[in-house]
């Protein structure tokens, strides 16, 4: 199920793999189709999908060769020394996405080519095949610490790419740092989107920067999530609607999907070029 059309000039992701990692039946759908509800099978999309179950998806989700353009860094800023992963253009990149981990997660998880269905791998050859960057960064918290590495890392590549669109992915709770993020003057007046995934949500989005330039925010939750129930996440969404109506936001909820469900099963090429089509 594809969104509308992009505007004239838009970047555009070209397909990797769309067949692959196309959504599951649609069960239901809301508000002109903002909310959805796919189906998610864990003996299909986990058992069936993966050759060892959560730990290394089948060979033809992933293609390794983007490798050769990921690099394993160390940023020195003011906010201290920044370990992470880049994966494309480092310079002059027409697109940054940049995954931030959750509880217990680090660097290196954003960019396992095997774990998380091959998920990891495709926005990586997502950046890399449309003259994009991708970030996976290691933080010392998810409090003001870790948000203040975070905005030095992307201060540093906005300059790199002052014309790159930037997106901020969030695993869990590196949300927490999302809506940090948001609310700062010099990130929430540069960022241009956020994907929470299988996150927690925050009342003070609605004082933000971000909030007030309408940059999209894109949600996916699984149904069956005991971390971040998703009838908070949905009521979340749903005021955003209620505060800005026709605001640009998206959820994609994934009927009996656990915690960890949405960086698996989340359409990255659907969301982000939603994104591109809507973010100013």
């Amino acid at each position: 199920m594809a969104w509308p059309a992009m505007a004239a000039g838009t970047l555009t992701l070209k397909p990797f793999k769309d067949e692959l990692f196309a959504y599951p039946a649609l069960l239901s759908s809301e508000k002109g189709k903002l909310y959805r509800v796919f189906d998610y099978r864990e003996m299909r999309d986990i058992n069936g999908r993966d050759q060892i179950p959560e730990r290394r998806v089948q060979a033809k989700y992933v293609s390794t060769g983007v490798r050769g353009v990921q690099q394993d860094l160390v940023l020195k800023t003011d906010a201290g020394s920044i370990r992470h992963v880049a994966v494309g253009k480092t310079e002059g990149a027409a697109i940054i996405t940049i995954y931030l981990h959750g509880q217990g997660g680090s660097r290196r998880q954003g960019v396992d080519d095997f774990t998380f269905g091959g998920n990891f791998n495709r926005i990586k050859n997502l950046m890399a095949q449309n003259g994009g960057l991708y970030l996976s960064p290691d933080f010392s918290d998810f409090g003001d610490r870790g948000t203040a590495e975070i905005a030095a890392l992307i201060a540093h590549y906005a300059a790199q790419s002052p014309k790159a669109e930037i997106f901020v992915a969030c695993g869990s709770m590196g949300g927490a740092i999302c809506w940090k993020l948001a609310g700062r003057k010099d990130t929430g007046n540069r960022i241009d989107g956020l994907l929470l995934l299988g996150s927690l949500w925050d009342q003070s989005f609605f004082e933000s920067p971000a909030f007030k330039r309408r940059i999209p925010v894109f949600f996916a939750q699984g149904s069956h999530d005991k971390v971040f129930p998703v009838e908070h996440q949905e009521a979340f969404f749903r005021s955003i609607l209620a505060k800005s109506p026709g605001y640009p936001t998206r959820f994609v909820r994934f009927e009996t999907g656990t915690h960890g469900t949405p960086i698996r099963m989340a359409d990255w090429r659907e969301a982000l070029n939603w994104m591109l089509s809507v973010s100013r």
